[in-house]
């Protein structure tokens, strides 16, 4: 069994350590199991057999729930018209004829359980689903352990999309509540979901006219994430809230096509990219409202984001900490339409920082002057003492964002451990930085990267992930534009006192004012205590 540890200490809220146990195997005699859910068609998975309702499940693909060796994949040994992946994307047929695919294509609620070595839950209801609203799946996870090599372990194919999907309309605020794709992690359960990804396969392609080069081309299947919806999806936990998903992926980690609203559970996300993506270009939306969510990029692809909409990332509750790739360009959190923070608490580390637009959060973003290492703990204190928030990142990062219901107006310190740190406002701003602008470098530093003799953030014990390709080096620093510069009516985040001032830019001693405060220049103070 693979076990999964949040690394990080979050004060923002009672402390939570979420762990991983042994899953628990539903046998076809144990019926109190899904008692809550005895509306839902059970499913118990094993290697040896697969039980629907306590009945073998049948081949037959007329029937709600069937099982085939049917899996899509991308395929070894096929030339550069079949689709975009390299060679490490593919997979031989005897791999993928491995996994066994458990088949959902009918409307209802479905209780998984129990444990697949190689297979995959596959929920399609057919082409015309799309449309209509009665094409709704929820998935129950109720003590599952599913691992896919070639694929994601869990996908939605065709669902009922309760969203507009043209940019025309395209609005953060949006309602997922009817959507056709839908999970729930179960009170008392913990959840594993080990999965791969499917580079894209052409439908169709149009070449150069030498026919060396594809010049257009139909997309047939792209699947990034380990668990994967095509449709706008859901996800929530039980009456309790204390349900487990864990999610180890080989490529990104939870995506979904359109819009992903996260109501609560516990959702623990180790990945190799991105580990949330919602990729609709200016359209996506991704809504956490409630749960917790612990999520690390491990870099062992190069790159990747903590959180990353392809639109707007919206987080009106719930605990958030997410870390990005420690050696490329990436932030903790990201999205190309705007960041919101109305509520809920947040960590988010990595080498970029992205616009956060507003909401009715307040928060604090700390651009360090050189590269900060994993493994050591930084907290904010107020004025009287109390340790607002204390967390210790496992990846290597420039910025730190921190936002939280405790985090009020007044005036704080900034800690590394025991070394208290000074920041500076000389290029910060209340309400955010300009939509087009982020900050650079500071003059005569490059951008970080990976000590020589560190790896990569290391996933827990049994979860290793790959080192970087002999000879590749780390991706460069992105340029975006000039670095902002604070307006004459500044009235940010400021210092207490000239006492506190260190060379008349820096202090130990900052204020934060409700909204938007940033920070640059972080670094140690000789002289603090």
């Amino acid at each position: 069994m693979k076990i999964l540890k949040s690394a990080f200490v979050f004060i923002f809220i009672a402390v939570m350590l979420v762990s991983c146990t042994s899953v628990p195997t539903k046998t076809s005699d144990e019926t109190t199991e899904a008692q809550e859910f005895s509306d839902a068609v059970s499913i118990s998975l094993s290697d040896d057999e697969i039980l629907v309702d306590g009945k073998n499940v049948t081949a037959d693909t007329q029937q709600a729930v069937y099982s085939a060796k049917d899996i899509v994949y991308y395929e070894e040994g096929k030339d550069f018209t079949y689709g975009e992946g390299s060679e490490s994307d593919a997979h031989s047929k005897a791999e993928a004829d491995a996994h066994t695919v458990v088949h959902i294509t009918a409307p209802g609620k479905y209780f998984l359980s129990g444990k697949l070595s190689s297979g995959q839950i596959a929920v399609d209801l057919g082409e015309d689903a799309e449309k209509n609203p009665d094409a709704v799946v929820t998935l129950i996870l109720g003590g599952v352990d599913i691992t896919c090599t070639v694929a994601p372990a869990v996908i939605f194919y065709n669902v009922y999309e309760c969203s507009d999907t043209g940019e025309e309309n395209a609005t953060k605020d949006v309602n997922t509540e009817n959507a056709g794709a839908n999970v729930i992690i179960a009170d008392g359960t913990v959840n594993n979901i080990n999965g791969a990804y499917v580079a894209k396969i052409y439908k169709s392609v149009e070449l150069n006219e030498d026919g060396t080069e594809v010049i257009d081309s139909k997309k047939l299947h792209k699947y990034d994430a380990a668990f994967y919806s095509r449709k706008t999806m859901n996800i929530t936990g039980g009456d309790i809230g204390d349900g487990i998903l864990n999610i180890n992926a080989e490529n990104e980690g939870l995506d979904s096509e359109l819009h992903l609203t996260i109501n609560g559970g516990n959702i623990n996300i180790i990945s190799g990219n991105d580990g949330i993506n919602t990729n609709e270009d200016n359209v996506s939306v991704t809504t956490i409202n409630g749960g917790a969510l612990s999520i690390i990029c491990d870099g062992s692809t190069g790159e990747g984001d903590g959180i990353d909409s392809n639109g707007w990332l919206v987080i009106n509750g719930g605990t958030v900490t997410a870390e990005a790739c420690s050696v490329s360009g990436d932030a903790g959190i990201d999205s190309d339409m705007g960041i919101y923070i109305n509520g809920g608490n947040v960590i988010a580390t990595g080498n970029m920082l992205d616009r956060i637009s507003g909401g009715d959060g307040t928060f604090a973003v700390f651009s360090f002057n050189s590269r900060q290492n994993g493994g050591v703990s930084y907290s904010i204190k107020s004025s009287e003492g109390e340790t607002v928030s204390e967390y210790t990142p496992s990846n290597a990062f420039t910025y730190l964002i921190i936002a939280g219901e405790k985090l009020i107006p007044g005036e704080y310190t900034l800690w590394q451990g025991s070394k208290q740190l000074a920041v500076s406002a000389e290029n910060g701003m209340a309400g955010g930085f300009s939509p087009d602008a982020r900050p650079e470098m500071p003059e005569g530093e490059s951008f970080p990267q990976m000590p020589e003799g560190e790896s990569f953030p290391q996933k827990p014990e049994g979860m290793i992930p790959p080192e970087m390709p002999e000879g590749e080096e780390p991706s460069s620093m992105p340029q975006n534009g000039d670095k902002p510069q604070r307006p004459d009516d500044f009235s940010g985040p400021g210092f207490r006192g000239p006492e506190n001032q260190v060379g008349g830019e820096k202090s130990t001693v900052f204020s934060v004012n409700k909204g938007a405060n940033y920070f640059s220049g972080v670094g140690l103070y000789e002289n603090a205590e």
